[in-house]
């Protein structure tokens, strides 16, 4: 059978997974309930995490599918994917344009000499700018560099959730038929006889884990055929070893199909090689020339994994050793190739990982596994080169209403960042800002109190550059527990003028639990669990009734931007608390950082 492969490439939320869904569906290989972000936490959040494979067959020709997440933080995914395919369809959300995880996947993609085919989706919006995104769509191929060949991409007008697509936007669409054949004819086809005959070399592009295979390679077989019980030769950076191949899948629809052999141009699943990796080469064998090795990008931020040691440390989580966390991590690293793992200090694990989103999923994973630990604050990963000290930098996009642009380009100039691009339209503002991580680290939650939730801002890695010198950013003093028990509503109607709170009436707390935030700076012991004072007179506001304003939600993402040096983020199955390293105030006396002032609230 011929065969096309592809990948669908956007910004988050732009239609990513409705398009794959939706092109499923119409050619009956998958029901009606089922989608590609079949995954718990991308179904709760609604973008994708995980690259994931699909096929449809159509007109007898099976085009292979690789819908990639949209999120900077999981953009390593994005860059293994494009090295196996033949050519991308970009999507755009026809109101917003193109945004940061566009210009970074297209320019990937040009690089690579593919030919995209422009996708401008949710036509129907009310506020769609056709025209002027499929300008920008162009100006942004001229940017990066693309040839007269990728000028020339075809451009299709859809509604991914309607299962709608056309070649003029004038005219309604009645399916997705218009894309596909779009894909036969722009594509090349990934079988040749003559890449048949050759012999076999493949490259795993991602990696799969089965509880009874062990590690599978998901790879694009590029000459040749691999079948089962076949020795193959795979060849690493670092040596050559030799494996068995046990069993191969191919996708049909969201289903493994398991096959005998696999041939060039298609892309399989193989179980046998427990030490595969990202961009090895399979082949028969050492003599071969090896594939080009594909690049990971770096990891940008780290922070401890540690064991909870909180009072109510184990009341709660099923898995609470050091072994069971070391284990659990071990496993992550099978699949999870941003992830980086030191694993040489004995009482914590220090975690790199590309971003607060990238280690909170992985948190949160493991909190409804049953896990229960503590980590510390997120931190920039600095290095030196050529005795030049180098920090990550990323490109950030903030769309908000013009009135708005003066107090966020003001607080994000203080973050070091420098504005790039202003435009405006309708009443709102676009503003393109190059923005060190560290000054980046905190501010999301910050940005979202600055917009009054009206904001938007993405971003995506610029690499590593010049180190920018100290940042100057809002301080927030702790509203630090000095008892354990139950929070009482008439303590927090006294303790919600000095700043926001955390926590919830009746729920328990511990000394040295971080229960909010103080508007001053200064850390500030408070007494949350006392009662009113009872006495035999009755004064006239007796019965009066105490009104509390909502406490903030304390979420894993929440936590890792807010906290500080000095603190640890407690997350069990169904608890995440922000505790101070130091439980009591002689032990945060000890290590306090130079210029902090604890006081105690009266």
């Amino acid at each position: 059978m011929e065969i096309r492969n592809i990948a669908i490439i956007a910004h988050v939320d732009h239609g990513k997974t409705s398009l794959t869904d939706a092109l499923m569906k119409q050619n009956g290989m998958c029901e009606a309930e089922e989608s590609m972000d079949s995954n718990k936490l991308e179904q709760e959040r609604g973008i994708t995490i995980y690259s994931k494979n699909t096929s449809v067959i159509y007109k007898d020709v099976k085009i292979n599918i690789i819908d990639t997440p949209g999120h900077a933080d999981f953009g390593s995914e994005v860059e293994r994917v494009l090295r196996s395919i033949d050519s991308v369809v970009l999507l755009v959300d026809a109101q917003e344009g193109p945004m940061p995880q566009t210009k970074f996947v297209l320019k990937k993609s040009i690089e690579l000499g593919l030919k995209p085919i422009v996708v401008i989706n949710k036509i129907d919006k009310p506020a769609a700018r056709i025209s002027e995104v499929k300008e920008e769509i162009y100006e942004l191929f001229l940017d990066l560099g693309a040839n007269d060949e990728q000028l020339k991409f075809p451009t299709l007008y859809a509604i991914a959730k309607q299962g709608k697509c056309t070649l003029d936007p004038a005219i309604p669409g009645e399916n997705l038929n218009p894309l596909l054949d779009t894909i036969l004819e722009y594509v090349q086809p990934a079988t040749t006889e003559e890449a048949l005959n050759k012999e076999l070399t493949a490259q795993p592009f991602n990696l799969a884990y089965d509880n009874f295979l062990g590690r599978l390679a998901i790879a694009r077989i590029y000459n040749g055929k691999i079948s089962v019980g076949q020795k193959v030769t795979i060849i690493k950076q670092d040596g050559i070893s030799t494996s068995k191949v046990t069993k191969l899948f191919t996708f049909h629809g969201l289903k493994r199909q398991e096959v005998q052999t696999a041939y060039s141009g298609d892309i399989a699943l193989i179980a046998g090689i427990p030490n595969i990796y990202i961009g090895d080469t399979i082949c028969e064998n050492e003599n071969q020339e090896p594939l080009p090795h594909i690049k990971i990008d770096e990891p940008t931020i780290s922070l401890s994994f540690l064991v909870n040691d909180s009072p109510f440390a184990g009341q709660d989580g099923k898995y609470v050793t050091n072994n069971q966390i070391k284990e659990r991590l071990q496993k992550e690293l099978e699949v999870n190739v941003g992830l980086k793992v030191d694993f040489s200090p004995t009482t914590y694990y220090k975690i790199s990982s590309r971003g607060e989103l990238h280690v909170a999923i992985l948190l949160e994973n493991m909190r409804r596994e049953g896990y229960e630990l503590q980590v510390s604050q997120p931190t920039v990963i600095i290095k030196e080169e050529n005795g030049q000290k180098l920090e990550p930098y990323e490109e950030i996009t903030i769309d908000i209403p013009d009135n708005l642009t003066g107090t966020i380009i003001d607080k994000i100039s203080r973050r070091k960042g420098i504005m790039t691009k202003l435009t405006t339209h309708n009443g709102n503002s676009r503003l393109l800002f190059d923005i060190p991580v560290r000054g980046l680290l905190g501010y999301r939650a910050e940005f979202v109190v600055d917009t009054r939730g009206e904001g938007i801002l993405c971003s995506h890695n610029l690499g590593f550059r010049p180190y920018a010198g100290d940042i100057e950013k809002t301080e927030f003093g702790s509203m630090i527990s000095m008892a354990t028990g139950k929070v009482l509503a008439f303590s927090l109607a006294n303790l919600q003028n000095r700043g926001q709170l955390y926590t919830a009436p009746t729920t328990q707390v511990y000394e040295g639990m971080v229960i909010g935030n103080t508007a001053k700076g200064n850390d500030m012991e408070v007494n949350p669990i006392k009662g009113k004072n009872l006495t035999n007179m009755r004064s006239s506001n007796a019965d009066e009734a105490i009104e509390l304003t909502t406490p903030i939600e304390l979420t894993i993402e929440k936590g890792l931007s807010i906290m500080k040096e000095d603190e640890y983020l407690e997350i069990t199955p169904h608890f995440v608390r922000l505790r101070k390293k130091g439980l009591t105030k002689n032990a945060r006396n000890k290590n306090r950082r130079p210029g902090v002032v604890e006081e105690t609230e009266e």
